[in-house]
């Protein structure tokens, strides 16, 4: 079962550090980090129910942009297969897109910034700051677990591209994390087993 550590009920405005804008529209963001299979999607669909966010999935607008056939397309896909980090414009133009297209201006941004540059390019076009990160911490055995079971059919679930994926999360996210945790932004959820 998984732990939420410090994790508030409600985004009060004091949480959000600055007026955000995105264009015209104001907006209040939440990164949720953690490795691949962490159980980010999952939890995401229950903040969404419980909290009014729209979910924002970092990865399935880069697959979306993966099934157009276009020239980004297949970059994005190559990139994907060989477990490295899209690169910060391609992901912050998808992102910069749903979230003017969206009604609403709470975002639960998921699986985004992977690494430094990400947040840096993120918070320098956007000039959003999120007002808090949401981190789920789990074993990379247990992430590797849940990634072969869940069979979904997608390219990157294979056993070789998800020690890739932690790699990259462990050597790239974490400093993320701990850029906004020496902030006071970060949330941690622990989770231990399946059933999280």
């Amino acid at each position: 079962m998984g732990t939420v550590v410090d994790a508030p009920a409600v985004v009060t405005e004091k949480e959000v550090v600055a007026e955000n804008m995105l264009g015209d529209k104001k907006v209040t963001v939440v990164f949720v980090l953690g490795g691949p299979g962490s159980g980010k999607g999952t939890q995401c669909s229950n903040i969404v129910e419980h909290f009014g966010f729209t979910h924002l999935s970092a990865g399935d607008l880069l697959r979306a942009e993966i099934k157009s056939g276009s020239e980004n397309g297949t970059m994005i896909e190559n990139m994907i297969k060989e477990g490295k980090i899209v690169p910060s414009e391609v992901t912050i133009k998808l992102l910069q897109q749903a979230m003017i297209k969206n009604e609403n201006d709470k975002f639960l941004i998921d699986g985004f910034p992977r690494n430094e540059e990400n947040r840096a390019a993120f918070e320098n076009v956007t000039k959003i700051s999120p007002a808090f990160v949401l981190f789920f911490n789990c074993s990379e055995e247990e992430m590797e677990r849940r990634l072969l079971g869940r069979n979904e059919g997608r390219v990157d679930d294979n056993i070789e591209t998800i020690r890739k994926r932690f790699k990259v999360f462990v050597e790239s996210s974490l400093p993320v994390i701990e850029y906004y945790d020496a902030k006071d932004k970060v949330k941690k959820v622990l989770l231990h087993s399946h059933n999280d």
